[in-house]
């Protein structure tokens, strides 16, 4: 099995392509590495190819806020240089920088 190397990284703020919500990265799994009843729950014709990176995510939209874990293929990148605003984002984070759209890891964490 071929690994691709992961497009995107941590702390950085991505948007899903399909539904309205953004998130921050938090951790990325090299290819599928969820439940097979979690996979099995998506449509067929929407289940993304397992072997590619999965993001966990701290995401919102304009109700709530939760845990994502989304597809590469199904992310891209945010542009909007507004932060999220997670209740979580202090376990992970300590500040976000607009210029390049990206969090700083607390202190003791690593990528």
């Amino acid at each position: 099995m071929l690994v691709k190397t992961a497009k995107y990284g941590i702390g950085q703020i991505v948007q899903h392509r399909l539904f309205s919500f953004r998130g921050v990265i938090i951790d990325i799994d090299p290819v599928f590495a969820n439940s097979e009843e979690w996979y099995n729950s998506i449509p067929e014709d929407m289940r993304p190819d397992r072997n590619q990176p999965f993001y966990h995510l701290l995401a919102e939209n304009d109700e709530t806020h939760y845990l994502a874990y989304v597809s590469e293929q199904n992310l891209m990148p945010d542009e909007s240089g507004i932060p999220i605003e997670h209740p979580q984002i202090q376990e992970y984070f300590r500040e976000f920088n607009p210029k390049i759209g990206k969090y700083s890891l607390v202190g003791g964490l690593r990528n």
